[in-house]
C-alpha cells in the first residue's frame, strides 16, 4: 500500500491532538517523534519513566548532552522549569493517575483497547515491558502510535490479541500509517485517513469492523 504517512506526519498526527497544560508521556520508538512536532507555544509537559518532567525535542546534532536522556536512552532537550527526580517517583507519578495521556508503540491492539506490546511469545524475542503496564494502566488516556500492519502484511488491529497482554482495555486511540482509529463503546470509529486512501482501502487491510466517521 503507496498511501501512507510518514513515521513524522503520524507524529505531527498524534501532536495536533495533545492539548494545552497536558501532562503526557511518550514510549520508547515511534512515539518519542511526537516531542519534535509539538508547537513552542504550546504548554505540554512531557515525562519519562526515568525521572524527566519538562522534555522538550531533540537536541540539534552535535549538542547531544548523554547525561540527558529519555527511557529509551535518546539524547533530549530540557524545556525552561523542567526537572529530575527519582525513577520511583516517577512511577508514583504515572501509577497514581497524574498523567493525562501516554502515547505507546504496540504489537496488537484489540477492537475493546486491550494492548499487547512487550512481548510477542517467540522463543527467541526479547521481553521489554519497560514502565508500559504502567502506563497502560496509570494514564487518564492511552493512544497507540504503530504501523497499521506487521511486514507480513498482516493487521495490527485485531478482534483478540494473541500475543501476551500489557493492559486490559486501556486503548482509546490508535494512529497508524494509514488512519486515526478511536475504539470507542460503538466500534473503531475512523476519524482521519492518509490522503488518498478510501474508507474501503483501510477496511480492507483492518481485521476488525470500521465505522466511517470522516
Amino acid at each position: 500500500m503507496s498511501k501512507k504517512w510518514t513515521r513524522d506526519q503520524m507524529a505531527a498526527r498524534v501532536a495536533r491532538d495533545i492539548a494545552e497544560g497536558m501532562v503526557v508521556n511518550l514510549g520508547i520508538g515511534l512515539p518519542t517523534l511526537v516531542a519534535n512536532h509539538l508547537p513552542k507555544e504550546r504548554e505540554v509537559l512531557l515525562h519519562s519513566e526515568n525521572g524527566v518532567l519538562g522534555m522538550g525535542p531533540a537536541p540539534a546534532p552535535g549538542e547531544e548532552d548523554y547525561d540527558l536522556i529519555n527511557a529509551g536512552k535518546q539524547p533530549v532537550t530540557l524545556r525552561p522549569g523542567g526537572s529530575f527526580f527519582h525513577h520511583a517517583d516517577s512511577f508514583a507519578m504515572m501509577r497514581g493517575g497524574h498523567l493525562d495521556l501516554c502515547v505507546l508503540g504496540a504489537f496488537q491492539v484489540a477492537a475493546n483497547g486491550d494492548l499487547a506490546n512487550w512481548h510477542t511469545g517467540a522463543a527467541d524475542a526479547i521481553p521489554a515491558v519497560g514502565g508500559a503496564m504502567d502506563l497502560a494502566i496509570g494514564a487518564k488516556a492511552t493512544w497507540v502510535m504503530m504501523e497499521h500492519l506487521t511486514k507480513s502484511g498482516e493487521s495490527k488491529l485485531v478482534e483478540r490479541c494473541t500475543y501476551p497482554l500489557t493492559g486490559l482495555a486501556c486503548v482509546s486511540r490508535v494512529v497508524t500509517d494509514l488512519a486515526v482509529i478511536d475504539l470507542t463503546r460503538d466500534g473503531a470509529r475512523v476519524i482521519d485517513i492518509a490522503e488518498g486512501l478510501t474508507f474501503d482501502d483501510l477496511q480492507n487491510v483492518t481485521a476488525i469492523p470500521l465505522i466511517n466517521a470522516l
